[in-house]
């Protein structure tokens, strides 16, 4: 009996989380490929995902409007400087067509240090990604696929997501 208790604790402290063990966390059988992704810096120059094909990315789609996004925002920043996940890349996209002032401001409210702010460009991922609703984190692999997804706010910082998102880093 205690053979097979042991062995249930090693068997599911080793298999991956389930999709329903993380708050508004959607992972998916198959991966989506998108083409062509491109965002704006705060200085307007347009970068393109593709160029981040190797790293684990995390696309954050907010607004200063969204009470959600202010609430997630620390959260996110934190993850940003966690040491495990080393790969990881994170894009803040402002979505809210809010001005460079207002956007830095936001941050700055939140005292947000380890995050860069991103606009969403005229081409607009969020209709490529078809978002329905902010903030909405689009998860993409090292080979550049859509694999997951968040939709409405969590806590990135909450030792499951980060156990989770470390089998990917």
């Amino acid at each position: 009996m205690r053979f097979l208790i042991l062995f249930i604790f090693l068997l599911s402290n080793y298999l991956p989380l389930e999709a329903s063990d993380i708050k508004n966390l959607n992972i998916y059988d198959k991966t989506i490929k998108y083409d062509g992704l491109s965002f704006l810096d705060n200085e307007n120059n347009e970068l393109e995902l593709d160029k981040y094909k190797g790293n684990l990315i995390l696309l954050n789609f907010w607004a200063t409007w969204c009470a959600p996004c202010k609430k997630e925002m620390p959260s996110l920043d934190l993850l940003q400087e966690n040491q495990e996940l080393d790969n990881l890349k994170i894009f803040p996209i402002n979505i809210g067509k809010d001005s460079v002032s207002k956007a830095s401001s936001f941050f700055e409210e939140l005292s947000i240090k380890n995050l860069k702010i991103y606009f969403d460009n005229p081409k607009t991922l969020a209709k490529k990604f078809s978002l329905r609703g902010i903030p909405t984190s689009i998860l993409i692999n090292k080979k550049g696929e859509e694999f997951a997804r968040i939709v409405g706010s969590i806590d990135f910082t909450e030792k499951e997501f980060i156990d989770w998102l470390k089998l990917y880093n």
